[in-house]
């Protein structure tokens, strides 16, 4: 493809193919989500290429090398439920059921790991030597935006599992982002102190689980978190320069270590998450030893910023982990959550849906509570009756418009732990968060002002005449209509002005038809 070096050793890939990237590839290909750039592209082109495309997009001649690059990957929903093999709709419930799995974890020689085909080390290690694209104008150099680190934890023994950045600094180092708080950071921080360095193997290529898996945060060694997410054994191997095991299937691994020095080096600014460029900020130093690949590898970029958020690697990885965390949570909060959407728009995080079936006064509160205190990043809270579509941004507008009173309905907390990186805060440490209780009164749920017009269907039972339909019982002028069959409805208007004539007729609240009782 052009990346790759002449002499590559053939090797047994051990039927470790199954979650390959490459491999995904072909799927986006059959699921009409890939969008092929065959003309020659500058790395710094690539973003133009992805930046709010709703597909996925594959360059096959990038840069002077001609490498084939793949971005976009996990930037919608539709593709995150084809990784997992399901319906757009079923993409939480399943997530949340292979989390309750265990699957087993290997290990493999570096002879059976695919992902070690080609090793350089020493001054062959050089990240310059890979198509590292500039992906926003004012970012403080190129990134590689989709890497996955991991790490040993030396208090603990577990192998941690992130996403992480790296702003190229030169041959063999690169700045890494540890400024928001995350167990990478609080692990670097206990290491630096001590004076150590910080052993790293990054991956860089690798299935969409392997993203979704890097979101979460749950107190497990996270292979074996990996291996629940892929509902399938997880084989790993040893990285050539340090102990930490990677899988044996991704496409790039990029070793090394973060020095003991500690936020002492200028990285960014970088396009983020949140749609805003990052601030220059100090952090640690990665020092390259070793870069493993497939022989045939195929390099991956993440979207990450810029004014299509919704349409984001990050985004769509952080509404996924959102939603996760904040269902769990409502499951000891409330009676009945039905359904949570974590916006793409709100960055996956900032702006929360949550459809539920309230029973009692105060549920919807309950809620909004729930939501607020499970995830610092959480913002903004709407809580709907389960009639409306969460992931309808209309519909969610339409419960708003109606639904709401900011006077009753508005839930507001200041003081509370944020995320740093909300531009919003204007440096603040802490920050407030507000919730909109738009659920209807559960007294009002089933009266005639909440309930939605939809084209009438003339079922029900059969009387010979209007009058007859009436004596039965109260009807609507629907049922009065159903009640002779007619679907013109002229002739119940002259029945009934009739009956109406005779002072016989009388309206109910809600709009039926009666027979006066007193004539």
């Amino acid at each position: 493809m052009g990346l790759m070096p002449e002499g590559t050793a053939k090797l047994s890939k051990a039927n470790l193919d199954q979650f390959r990237l490459r491999n995904f590839v072909e799927e986006l290909i059959v699921a009409d989500e890939l969008e092929i750039v065959d003309e020659k592209t500058e790395l710094a082109d690539l973003t133009g290429y992805m930046d709010g495309n709703p597909k996925a997009v594959l360059f096959r001649d990038a840069g002077p090398e001609g490498a084939e690059i793949i971005g976009n990957v996990a930037a919608s929903r539709s593709r995150l439920a084809l990784a997992f093999g399901v319906a757009e709709i079923e993409l939480l419930s399943e997530l949340l059921k292979r989390l309750a799995v265990k699957q087993s974890v290997e290990t493999v020689s570096k002879g059976d790991a695919p992902v070690q085909e080609i090793v350089w080390t020493g001054d062959e290690a050089d990240f310059t030597k890979l198509p590292v694209p500039f992906q926003h104008g004012r970012d403080g150099g190129p990134y590689l935006s989709a890497t996955l680190d991991f790490t040993i934890n030396p208090e603990t023994g577990l192998t941690n599992l992130g996403c992480r950045r790296m702003m190229l600094r030169g041959r063999q180092e690169a700045g890494v982002d540890l400024n928001a708080p995350s167990d990478l950071r609080a692990i670097y921080e206990a290491a630096s102190a001590r004076g150590e360095q910080l052993p790293v193997s990054f991956i860089l290529g690798a299935h969409p689980i392997d993203y979704v898996a890097a979101t979460m945060r749950i107190p497990v060694d996270e292979t074996e978190l990996l291996a629940s997410l892929r509902g399938a054994p997880l084989k790993l191997v040893k990285s050539i320069t340090n102990d930490i095991l990677v899988p044996a299937d991704a496409e790039i691994v990029i070793e090394g270590y973060l020095d003991e020095h500690g936020y002492v080096e200028d990285e960014g600014p970088f396009g983020e998450f949140a749609g805003y460029y990052g601030i220059m900020k100090k952090n640690p130093v990665f020092h390259l030893t070793a870069i493993t690949m497939r022989a045939d590898a195929l390099f991956q970029t993440a979207t990450i910023s810029g004014p299509h958020i919704g349409r984001t690697d990050t985004a769509v990885l952080n509404s996924l982990k959102s939603e996760a965390v904040v269902w769990r949570a409502l499951q000891t909060a409330i009676r009945e959550p039905v359904a949570v959407n974590a916006t793409g728009a709100g960055a996956g995080m900032f702006n929360l849906r949550i459809s539920m079936r309230p029973r009692v006064p105060g549920e919807a509160q309950n809620a909004i509570a729930a939501a607020f205190g499970c995830l610092a990043n959480v913002k903004n809270v709407f809580v709907v009756n389960d009639d409306i579509d969460i992931f309808d941004d209309d519909q969610m507008e339409w419960a708003l418009a109606t639904r709401f009173q900011p006077d009753r309905d508005l839930v507001v907390q200041s003081g509370m732990r944020t995320l740093p990186l909300d531009p919003s805060l204007y440096g603040d440490k802490v920050g407030s968060k507000a919730g909109f209780d738009l659920t209807i009164a559960n007294d009002r749920r089933n009266s005639i002002e909440f309930s939605v017009p939809s084209p009438p269907t003339l079922d029900g039972k059969k009387f010979d005449n209007i009058r007859a339909a009436l004596e039965d019982g109260p009807k609507t002028y629907e049922q009065l209509m159903a009640a002779i069959g007619t679907g013109d409805g002229r002739e119940v208007v002259i029945a009934l002005d009739e009956i109406r004539r005779e002072g016989k007729l009388r309206r109910l609240k809600e709009g039926e038809y009666s027979l006066s009782e007193k004539g």
